[in-house]
């Protein structure tokens, strides 16, 4: 009888643990939830970008990668002038990068149209159809941007584009967006995760990248 009593105290315990991680989670993601109010702005209210790629999706986008964004746009290692204000240290503390992360981190954008019924406004269906994430297939050589991209990107961006650990997911991003960052590492506005200026994509012509980008806008998952 003693050893049952034990162990139902250790599954009360366990459970209580479980329960209490349970809490703090969902509390994570009403914060997180509530600081996308103010990216919604400009990156859309479910992540989705805007302007057609000026401000690029973060919805879906991998967590770690996007608390690493906003440290580098808080200590100014990647100089953003719209982040600035809002990321400032008293304005986005180390609790709300980790919850907002979270929070877009779990939203999936829909590639699929919706069903509209007949009877909606124009802005109705404006704002849905806002929120669907169709890439635009981009002009280029694919397999040549195939090749390009598994021998040199897909090691950490991983071969189906989706990202590993704090590097980024590529595929279902605006190809003028990524086209922008490509840019930006080789006129070394932006730091890469290499020493060298530029980094690896110093060693590729303006028509491989543009291949890669094809490559990367054939391979984005459907619903």
């Amino acid at each position: 009888m003693k050893h049952v009593a034990q162990t139902l105290k250790l599954l009360l315990l366990v459970a209580s643990f479980l329960s209490a991680g349970a809490i703090a989670q969902e509390a994570d993601f009403e914060k997180g939830k509530e600081i996308n109010l103010t990216c919604a702005g400009c990156h859309g209210a479910d992540g989705q970008g805007g302007k057609r790629g000026e401000y690029p999706r973060i919805a879906g986008q991998r967590a770690a990668y996007l608390e690493e964004q906003l440290r580098s746009f808080r200590s100014r290692r990647r100089p953003n002038i719209p982040m600035v204000p809002y990321t400032e240290e008293r304005e986005l503390p180390e609790e709300d990068i980790k919850a907002i992360s979270a929070y877009l981190a779990s939203i999936k954008l829909s590639t699929k149209p919706p069903t509209f019924k007949g009877d909606e406004d124009a802005l109705t269906r404006l704002l849905a159809m806002e929120k669907v994430m169709i890439i635009p297939r981009a002009e280029g050589n694919v397999d040549n941007g195939k090749q390009h991209y598994q021998e040199h990107c897909a090691n950490c961006h991983a071969k189906d584009g989706m990202g590993r650990s704090d590097f980024a997911m590529l595929v279902g991003q605006y190809t003028n967006y990524l086209k922008r960052q490509m840019d930006a590492y080789r006129k070394k506005e932006r730091p890469h995760d290499e020493d060298r200026p530029g980094g690896i994509l110093d060693r590729f012509s303006e028509q491989d990248l543009q291949d890669m980008l094809a490559y990367l806008s054939s391979i984005q998952p459907q619903d």
